[in-house]
């Protein structure tokens, strides 16, 4: 085996880890939270919701008809009137009342807009969500959901980028590890019997959900 390529590796297997573990805590501790409401800290309740009013917006006619992409950048447009940035999970036209329901999510803050078309305002109402949620909500959110409208927000976006390269490394990592416990052969017997028991512990759990 080469020595130079096994020091490389090790190398990188080390310092690759070191730099995604944050990102890997936070997805653990986000995974918790979400299976485990009663965590410290976890998905609060209610909490108190702040309301204001805007007026005198200017908004698109157009916005009505638009779908997709092109009526998010038309809510955009009203909410950066207003001072609310986040990530938009929808755009929700009420007909019968002539308003839009937009609601608008950053870690840790709920904001919903009801935009009133006719009379040109909006109410603005906010919740803290706290630190639990905020994990949560950057666990889920590079999902595929909505996906033609996902990803709205230049932090999010960003985030995104994060959340693969994550995936990347963490695959890598977990090659790198078994190539690097391959090439220490005392310990190649202890490493087959963990991962025999590894194989078998998900094959039983994953034959007990699909049966």
């Amino acid at each position: 085996m080469n020595k130079r390529a096994y020091l490389i590796i090790r190398d990188l297997h080390l310092y690759f880890g070191l730099f995604v573990s944050p990102f890997v805590l936070l997805f653990a501790a986000s995974v918790l939270f979400l299976v485990h409401v009663w965590l410290p800290g976890g998905p609060s309740g209610s909490t108190p919701t702040r309301r204001r009013i805007a007026e005198g917006l200017q908004i698109d006619p157009a916005i009505v008809a638009a779908s997709g992409p092109k009526r998010v950048d038309a809510a955009r447009s009203v909410l950066n009137q207003i001072g609310v940035r986040g990530e938009i999970g929808f755009v929700r036209h009420v007909l019968k009342e002539q308003k839009l329901i937009v609601p608008v999510s950053v870690p840790g803050r709920e904001t919903t807009v009801e935009i009133d078309l006719a009379r040109g305002s909006a109410v603005i109402s906010e919740r803290e969500t706290g630190l639990a949620d905020a994990a949560i909500m950057l666990h889920k959110l590079p999902g595929p959901h909505l996906a033609d409208i996902r990803m709205n927000w230049g932090p999010m976006v960003a985030w995104r980028s994060f959340a693969d390269g994550t995936a990347y490394l963490v695959l890598f990592i977990s090659a790198s590890g078994i190539y690097l416990w391959w090439a220490l052969r005392s310990e190649r017997r202890i490493g087959l019997a963990l991962l025999g028991l590894g194989a078998v512990s998900f094959l039983g759990i994953a034959y007990a959900i699909a049966g």
